[in-house]
């Protein structure tokens, strides 16, 4: 059985992982983070889990829910525990923290991982991209770490663009195939 690994489960990463449930993959969530009140109103975290760990929070609502078992991480992805932490089939990368990335792209691209990043725009969640790392470039400029979620008027947008992620890895499992695509009010394009 193929190990999909998700980097980060907030915006974009909760809603993923629900809906690649029904993969024949092993789901592995590696995030730090806890869950706050705020998030509930845009990711996939209810509120009794207010103040558990993210990876804690998702794998409860996954096993109630969906009888899906996950397997969770609760520790920061450094360089020095990236290369055991990244071992998988393909490495998705959910995350809004530009070091953060640039140590998953070092470590699948000596791996040679496939590697699907997902991206908002923290400005006004009119903007999303599902690209495979051979084209992302990094844009620290972005809006790192800006809230995406504070009010929950984004999520509908957010969900749209976890669809596409969740649709392009389905698509790479069955096919091989790496389409990249930018998501925004007026629809999704592949490029």
């Amino acid at each position: 059985m193929k190990t999909i690994v998700i980097v980060g489960v907030g915006a974009l990463g909760s809603h993923l992982v629900q809906f690649l449930r029904n993969e024949a993959v092993t789901l592995k969530v590696i995030d730090f983070d806890r869950i706050e009140r705020k998030n509930v109103m845009s990711q996939f975290h209810g509120k009794a889990t207010v103040g558990k760990g993210k990876v804690q929070g998702l794998q409860q609502a996954m096993n109630f829910m969906f009888g899906v078992k996950i397997d969770t991480v609760p520790h920061k992805l450094v360089a020095d525990n990236a290369d055991v932490l990244l071992r998988a089939d393909l490495v998705i990368d959910c995350l809004d923290n530009g070091e953060a990335r640039r140590v998953i792209q070092d470590t699948v691209r000596r791996s040679g991982t496939p590697c699907l990043h997902g991206a908002l725009s923290a400005a006004d969640n009119a903007f999303g991209r599902v690209v495979w790392d051979s084209d992302f470039r990094i844009d620290d400029e972005a809006g790192e770490g800006a809230a995406t979620c504070e009010d929950g008027a984004g999520l509908p947008f957010i969900a749209l663009v976890s669809a596409v992620m969740a649709k392009t890895v389905q698509d790479f499992l069955q096919t091989g195939k790496q389409h990249s695509y930018q998501v925004h009010a007026g629809g999704v394009v592949r490029i």
